[in-house]
């Protein structure tokens, strides 16, 4: 076996409608690091800042997750504030979609973490699926059986 680069691994998602890109960030995360720790977005913090609550409830998506053998811990992600997060859970890196790299945001989160020697790894965003694509669809569906 593979020694592994880091110790604590922390990701985060709404992880509504589990899909392949999903898994391939927890696999991905989970060959990086002893012990990965995922933060699920609660229905009240989606419902804040994307403004619908997920198709799945919260606690049918944590149990999704628990499921996964990558994952070692769930826990609630309440808001979205990384850094709170690193200091209550004081983990070695997070690992986040490349779809943030770049961003005002995660530009001051790795400035931050790199700070406490703790780093921001980026996957590659799984292209062609996401629960924003399949909420899609579903809603195309019930509109055409609907009306």
């Amino acid at each position: 076996m593979t020694k592994k680069i880091y110790k604590i691994g922390y990701t985060t998602g709404v992880f509504d409608m589990f899909h392949i890109g999903h898994l391939n960030i927890l696999k991905k995360a989970k060959k990086m690091c002893d012990y990965l720790i995922v933060g699920v977005s609660t229905d009240e913090l989606v419902l804040s800042y994307k403004n619908k609550k997920p198709i799945i409830p919260f606690k049918e998506r944590v149990a999704i997750i628990k499921s996964i053998k990558y994952v070692d811990k769930v826990v609630p992600q309440e808001n979205r504030d990384k850094i709170q997060a690193f200091k209550k859970i004081s983990f070695d890196v997070m690992f986040v979609g490349d779809d943030w790299k770049g961003s005002k945001l995660f530009n001051q989160v790795e400035k931050t973490l790199n700070k406490y020697g703790t780093k921001v790894e980026y996957f590659p965003y799984t292209k062609n699926i996401s629960s924003t694509k399949l909420r899609g669809i579903i809603d195309k569906i019930t509109e055409e059986n609907f009306f």
